[in-house]
């Protein structure tokens, strides 16, 4: 959230959401789709190795078309390896972001 809160919040142009996304995206004020993909980000992105095919149902489900499920797929995947390149290489925070989240109260 550090990093993209600020795009976030540009993008909803609502910062009480971000807020309670960044609290806990359980509980913030969403769509059941947007919960859904939340969910499915969330566990691709800490149990990869756990995925099964109901997950994608779920998604399915929740009205994503094939092509909708494979851009969640595609971005969760992206800031992942992205993330873990900056953290395995003890990539800092640059002073901007910080200085932005601290601001924003995101």
């Amino acid at each position: 959230m550090t990093h993209h809160g600020r795009g976030l919040r540009r993008l909803t142009k609502n910062p009480a959401l971000v807020r309670q996304l960044k609290k806990d995206w359980r509980r913030a004020q969403i769509t059941p789709a947007e919960h859904a993909m939340l969910t499915y980000a969330e566990k691709l992105t800490i149990t990869p190795g756990a995925m099964a095919k109901t997950d994608v149902m779920a998604l399915r489900a929740a009205g994503f078309s094939d092509t909708a499920i494979l851009d969640i797929n595609q971005v969760t995947g992206y800031f992942a390896y992205v993330n873990r390149l900056a953290d395995g290489l003890g990539v800092p925070l640059e002073d901007f972001w910080r200085t932005v989240d601290e601001d924003s109260d995101i």
